[in-house]
């Protein structure tokens, strides 16, 4: 008792087969791993341009740092 067996999984997908038929599932299934890799592309660029965020910024305040030693200078 307990748990879902091999056979009961096995009898659901095909279930699931006969509703919508293979075209619809191919086609399900495309659109998933294309929204899915949207996602992910979308979640790289944010980070890279995260990172490139912090590099501005630090290039920002080496500039002013340099700044403010030339003015010492003079």
């Amino acid at each position: 008792m307990g748990g879902i067996g091999v056979w009961q999984v096995l009898i659901v997908l095909l279930i699931i087969v006969i509703l919508f038929g293979g075209k619809r599932l191919r086609n399900l299934g495309s659109d998933l791993g294309t929204a899915i890799k949207g996602f992910k592309k979308e979640m790289n660029d944010e980070d890279s341009k995260k990172e490139g965020d912090v590099i501005e910024h630090k290039r920002e305040d080496a500039a002013a740092k340099d700044a403010e030693k030339q003015k010492e200078k003079q």
